[in-house]
């Protein structure tokens, strides 16, 4: 089966035309119904469901004759909860059995699995849930129609007195019942319904439940498959030296050494691009010994062509840059003749270094080329994207690229590469290895040296703003001057998101201001020879947006002599959702209530932050203790966020909690720093990330919602590191500018 997508046009959301399509590609055999998706125009006309037709479906589900409900999500799972909310979207519809469902990763194929935020196949922009929220229960409601239909039709009752609850099909007025294996054959041949009902919000059973994830037992239990998991017949693994500093080649290499390490077969030099590094690959039988064979590589590297700036040097001059006006990416009212008139002038420079991923799984792939043919294994972020960057490699059709897709131990963003970086070098080692004589499938595996220093980085940005206050001390003008490499440029998405110069993730958040300010100026400078490997990052551009937003708007409430949450209110008015997230959260906290006094020279503090990025909004308070050395402890974090329907309240309130976590550990420790080209750091002894013991206690509140769902992966990090810098303030009296926040801090206010 097949549902076409079509819109409602009063809800703005994908309604479903369905239609009826094959088995063959997902399952064989009798006793089993399959739906899925496809656009109007591919299948126009199609009305039965036959076992005979030939169409070649984008299967969302499957019922098996045990009854086993199978989701097939086209959204990769990386810890973020992707696939227990898709498979709760139909299992709601379909008011299946929650214990009979699993959930399988769906192939990479962009006409039936396009990401329908996004327009091609990929998981990101927290576009997970919204995107599917009724593409998913529409196929589960048409399953759910098809079962109704063929009990109906067996037992000669009316479908309207069939009720169907947890995999049971009932006809209360006959005591007749069946399991769904029981009635999937048959329901295959019943005609697809022209048009389905979906639940309301009140009708729900599953949705806005706390259901158990339907990855965890496999987690726990070790049986969850990772790139790193895979084992093929004959496969070797490829670890590979790359160029110290972004755009050296190799000048020679001598491999001898590397060959003499038991276990290693052939060392693979690569070639580069703009976009990836250069190398040479040693491939051995395993892990250890291609590492170990790496290390004994000796490779000359010609840098001649190389970049070779430190990040003191690029921030020089993109001090000079900021002192120049940018291109406009917002102006509104007349900010000059404001800043003329202005009582008192707020200014500030803000720096955030680049900032490596660091997921938890180092950068890895399987590839396997054979018959003019690749086929490729990975925790896949990125399909339309990868299954092109290969194809025109290899030179053959994208449809040729077979990915399978797995789970994925973390990416935010890593592994979402426009330009497929890691999957191609890891196809330009095999292809280089089958030139030799090497046939077999290859694993590449980054080790974390690789992962931090071979890029991709979110980019190094410097913001110089101003504010304008009145004599009584209100708000009248904003301007902000950005600097940073720009994230689109040079990928398929720069005709729709470059705009008359304006990357717009590189505003996003300042360009759109929420607070209500007569006079905004917001522009931007992309430096074009900045060539460090630049790509996005958990919450993307508002990771430095909402910390200037926030930490200005807060000096701007200390100026004026108001309360900082009573300035946000006043300036968030026409913002709902805003007010609701922000309200939840300092009411919780309890804002209005003094902290409890410290001891032994503990200084405690807190501040506030609200944010929207995704369509969502988050407030958050911190809680701080400062001690008498300087010493920064985070005690608490109370956050609240309005996303919509809490399709399942812990995945929400767990990707708060990791956001934040996430979000802390980048405010406290995080840097790539450069000298002469070369990225400084290496690993976790001098990239550090959050440790257990620096964690705060969490709280999480969910604005009562019934709107559609908004994004939740991203939206709890950029609110976090500009309430921790305003609580800074409230203890110290110093204003933070730069990110990592330094320590120790200052002794006395």
């Amino acid at each position: 089966m097949i549902s076409m997508m079509d819109t409602d046009m009063k809800t703005g959301q994908p309604s479903a035309v369905l239609v009826n399509v094959s088995r063959r590609r997902f399952m064989q055999g009798a006793g089993a119904l399959v739906l899925g998706w496809q656009l109007p125009s591919a299948l126009a006309g199609a009305t039965t469901a036959t076992a005979g037709d030939t169409f070649a479906p984008n299967a969302f589900l499957s019922i098996d004759g045990q009854g086993r409900v199978t989701v097939y999500a086209k959204h990769v799972e990386m810890g973020q909860g992707a696939y227990t909310g898709l498979a709760t979207l139909v299992a709601e519809e379909l008011d299946a059995d929650w214990s009979q469902v699993r959930v399988e990763g769906a192939p990479a194929d962009t006409e039936r699995y396009k990401n329908l935020a996004m327009g091609i196949q990929g998981t990101g922009g927290s576009t997970a849930m919204s995107n599917s929220f009724q593409q998913m229960r529409e196929a589960g409601a048409a399953a759910r129609a098809m079962l109704v239909a063929a009990a109906a039709q067996a037992w000669k009752a009316d479908p309207a007195t069939i009720t169907v609850r947890a995999g049971v099909v009932s006809h209360a007025a006959s005591k007749r019942q069946a399991g769904f294996g029981e009635l999937a054959a048959a329901a295959a041949q019943q005609p697809v319904p022209a048009k389905v009902r979906v639940k309301t919000p009140a009708e729900f059973s599953l949705i806005g439940k706390p259901l158990h994830r339907t990855d965890s037992a496999d987690k726990v239990h070790g049986r969850a498959l990772f790139t790193q998991d895979v084992r093929l017949p004959g496969m070797l693994v490829a670890v590979a030296a790359h160029a110290p500093r972004f755009g050296a080649t190799v000048a020679k290499y001598d491999a001898s050494a590397a060959l003499a390490v038991p276990g290693v077969v052939a060392a693979i030099p690569f070639e580069g691009s703009p976009y990836r590094s250069a190398g040479v690959a040693v491939l051995a039988r395993n892990t250890w010994a291609a590492r170990t064979g790496r290390d004994a590589l000796k490779v000359e590297w010609d840098e001649s062509q190389a970049y070779a700036e430190g990040s003191d040097e690029l921030l020089a001059r993109y001090r000079k840059a900021a002192s120049r006006p940018g291109t406009p990416a917002a102006n509104r009212g007349n900010v000059d003749r404001a800043f003329e008139q202005a009582a008192r002038v707020i200014e500030a420079d803000y720096e955030f270094p680049y900032l490596a991923h660091a997921s938890m799984e180092p950068l890895n792939c399987v590839v396997h080329l054979r018959d003019g043919q690749c086929e490729i294994w990975n925790g896949e972020q990125f399909q339309t994207m990868d299954q092109k960057e290969v194809a025109e490699y290899l030179g053959i059709p994208p449809e040729r690229v077979k990915i399978n897709q797995l789970y994925a131990g973390g990416s935010f963003g890593r592994r979402a590469n426009t330009h497929a970086d890691y999957i191609v070098e890891a196809v330009a080692i095999a292809s280089g290895a089958r030139k030799t004589g090497i046939d077999a499938p290859i694993k590449l595996v980054w080790t974390r040296e690789d992962d931090m220093r071979a890029g991709y980085y979110r980019p190094l940005y410097l913001h110089r703003a101003r504010l304008a206050l009145d004599k009584q001390g209100r708000l009248q003008a904003w301007q902000v001057r950005i600097v940073g490499q720009s994230l689109i440029k040079g990928t398929v998405f720069e005709s729709g998101m470059v705009k008359n110069g304006i990357d717009a993730t590189s505003v996003e958040g300042l360009s759109d201001l929420a607070y209500r300010v007569p006079n905004l100026r917001v522009e931007l400078h992309t430096p074009e020879d900045a060539r460090v490997p630049v790509q996005w990052y958990r919450s993307v551009g508002h990771t430095h947006t909402a910390f200037s937003a926030e930490t200005l708007i807060d000096e701007a409430a200390h100026a004026a002599q108001r309360d900082p949450v009573q300035l946000r209110r006043e300036l968030l008015q026409g913002h709902p959702r805003h007010l609701a997230a922000l309200d939840l959260a300092v009411r919780q906290a309890g804002w209005d209530r003094p902290l409890a006094a410290g001891k032994d020279g503990v200084r405690r503090g807190r501040g506030v932050a609200v944010h929207e990025s995704f369509n969502t909004v988050v407030a958050q308070v911190v809680e701080i203790s400062v001690d008498a050395e300087g010493g920064l402890k985070v005690d608490r974090v109370v956050c609240a966020v309005a996303c919509g329907l809490a399709i399942n309240p812990d995945v929400v309130k767990a990707q708060m909690e990791g956001g934040i976590g996430f979000a802390l550990s980048m405010a406290l420790h995080g840097a790539i720093t450069l000298d002469k080209g070369a990225v400084v750091q290496s690993n976790f002894h001098d990239y550090p990330v959050l440790r257990m013991n620096e964690m705060p206690r969490v709280e999480v509140h969910i604005v009562p919602s019934q709107d559609p769902p908004t994004g939740v992966g991203e939206p709890g990090v950029p609110p976090l590191a500009p309430a921790l810098a305003n609580a800074v303030f409230a203890v110290t009296g110093e204003r933070v500018r730069a990110l990592p926040i330094r320590t120790p801090l200052r002794k006395s206010a």
